[in-house]
């Protein structure tokens, strides 16, 4: 027997990329028109980060954690478990994710979800905008059915990238970063190992994100 520390990744992917991706055109073809209701939260969302305030924060952060709770059960533990072993544990930190954000959307004097714009915070809203309408795009892009779009609130990544940018925008601490920062680690590096063209498209926008955050908080102790 192989020692373990001789297996890549790609020994471990008991799926190939035509599966990974079936998964979402499956997805949205059983969900129909759940659809529309995904991108009406979505819009609704970044209208509430584009508003700002502590009351729309709060609003935001509750739709975020509905989107994370929902991909944790059914994309997660309903689907993605029929592929990969490991998809149970990803819905357990997405659902603890979205634990912490209804938390921050329960503390009613909570100053990060008040914070204004500014304008690194510009930078959050172009990633938000990218989420929610960049993502749908790239299963046209890459040749793929328009019902195999990911979508914020049914798709991992753009809810992830979302997420970032709204962290951005609240100049959240290290706690809320950890699993979106996590589950661009792993869908970088099952996408690099299916080689599919978009595998960095995550970890740039969530780069971003917090290279900005970082720079917000290296200019608020200068």
């Amino acid at each position: 027997m192989s020692e373990w520390w001789t297996y890549r990744l790609s020994d471990l992917l008991m799926f190939s990329k035509a599966t990974y991706f079936r998964l979402f055109e499956l997805q949205n073809l059983a969900l129909w028109p759940f659809q529309l209701l995904a991108v009406s939260i979505g819009i609704a969302l970044l209208i509430c980060l584009v508003q700002g305030g502590a009351r729309a924060g709060r609003i935001a952060a509750a739709l975020l954690a509905l989107a994370w709770l929902h991909v944790a059960w059914n994309y997660f533990a309903q689907r993605y478990a029929t592929i990969n072993t490991g998809a149970p544990y990803f819905a357990l930190g997405f659902a603890l994710h979205a634990v912490l954000l209804f938390w921050l959307a329960s503390r009613k004097r909570e100053p990060r979800l008040a914070q204004p714009v500014g304008s690194l915070g510009r930078l959050g809203l172009i990633i938000a905008v990218i989420a929610l309408l960049g993502y749908p795009l790239l299963a046209p892009l890459s040749g793929r059915p328009w019902t195999g779009a990911e979508l914020f609130g049914l798709a991992p990544d753009p809810t992830v990238a979302l997420s970032c940018a709204a962290l951005l925008l609240w100049r959240s601490g290290v706690m809320l970063w950890i699993v979106p920062l996590l589950w661009c680690a792993i869908s970088t590096a099952t996408l690099v190992e299916l080689h599919a063209g978009q595998a960095w498209m995550l970890p740039i926008l969530a780069l971003l994100a917090m290279g900005a955050r970082l720079l917000t908080a290296v200019r608020s102790r200068g």
